[in-house]
């Protein structure tokens, strides 16, 4: 087993390999990370945080009933000062890693740019699965020993990526649909069969837990065969549902990236 350590980044959402992650960092916690990242690049200017070298990271969903620090955007100017300035488990109890999933996605930074109020903004692109370890809180920030995970085809994966295409195809129709409004056409989508695992995983309206159950799923045929599953099922619902407006379609949590 080949473990390494990397700054972890728990999210109140699940990131897949090939997927963008936009982030907009302000908590003092991952201010630290990013200056560290950008430290560790030695192409692009730390200036401009653009670079070829690979700025690495593990991003993690949070487990239900956990939470993180809140967000300072329209919050009182005491609440986002204590909320920037909390220290790196904060939100996560005294035993970070139950808060957290076991399996996470490696992000690699291509973009870190400082803004003037002291604040980051980060696009990163999820590229490997990982299992975490151990957390360690001992630092400014979170880091975490972590296992990467290798993507193992299954059977007959080619055969069940065209039938997830097809029923993700059906989906996006009833979903637009239900939203008056235009999705991205199944003319976008690819023909890997992991690469279509994790698009369509990134892609359908799921809840944390059934995106992670995906992200975990032991190989790329097992995560197609729960994707068919979930797809028919959500396209019946949206069949069935009576007239109803976009709006209390739409009306959930989403994450702040």
């Amino acid at each position: 087993m080949t473990t390494v350590r990397l700054p972890l980044f728990p999210l109140n959402s699940v990131l897949f390999p090939g997927l963008v992650l936009p982030l907009n960092v302000f908590e003092e916690r991952y201010r630290a990370m990013m200056r560290d990242l950008l430290k560790t690049s030695s192409g692009g200017s730390e200036a401009s945080g653009d670079s070829d070298e690979p700025r690495r990271f593990a991003v993690v969903a949070i487990r239900d009933g956990h939470e993180v620090a809140p967000s300072a955007p329209g919050m009182p100017d005491q609440a986002a000062k204590t909320a920037a300035e909390a220290g790196p488990a904060a939100g996560f109890g005294d035993d970070p890693i139950k808060a957290l999933h076991g399996v996470g996605c490696i992000a690699d930074a291509a973009t870190i740019r400082e803004r003037a109020d002291g604040s980051f903004e980060v696009l990163a692109t999820g590229t490997t699965r990982v299992k975490i370890h151990s957390v360690d809180a001992s630092g400014a920030y979170l880091t975490a020993e972590v296992e990467e995970l290798p993507e193992e085809s299954g059977d007959e994966a080619g055969a069940l990526a065209e039938g997830v295409l097809r029923a993700f195809r059906s989906y996006q129709k009833r979903l637009a649909g239900a939203r008056e409004r235009s999705l991205a056409t199944g003319a976008d989508l690819p023909d890997d069969p992991s690469v279509v695992s994790y698009l369509v995983a990134a892609a359908a309206v799921l809840d944390v837990p059934t995106k992670q159950r995906l992200l975990q799923a032991p190989d790329t045929a097992s995560r197609l065969r729960d994707e068919l599953k979930l797809l028919r099922a959500e396209t019946a619902i949206i069949r069935n549902l009576p007239s109803l407006p976009a709006g209390d379609l739409t009306r959930q949590a989403t994450s702040l990236n």
